[in-house]
């Protein structure tokens, strides 16, 4: 019976930081391609605004998990 449940508290505890750790990861990708669409966009060459429109593509998904993630994190404060 401990055994069962040392193993579900463990298996819960490193599931929880896994998840923790992966939503920070897409924050921070999310950051570095805002930064990148940024700076392509500023520049005159028609290769980088290509560039800036195709960043788009990984931009709006991980923006819709950054959303995700602050409203699960609010509900969890408020909630």
């Amino acid at each position: 019976m401990i055994s069962t449940v040392t193993t579900s508290t463990v298996s819960t505890v490193t599931t929880a930081a896994l998840a923790g750790s992966l939503g920070l990861i897409a924050i921070l990708m999310l950051l570095a391609l805002l930064i990148q669409k940024e700076i392509f966009s500023v520049s005159d060459s028609p290769k980088f605004k290509a560039w800036g429109r195709i960043l788009n593509v990984g931009i709006v998904p991980l923006g819709i998990a950054f959303v995700l993630i602050v409203t699960t994190r609010m509900l969890e404060v408020f909630g």
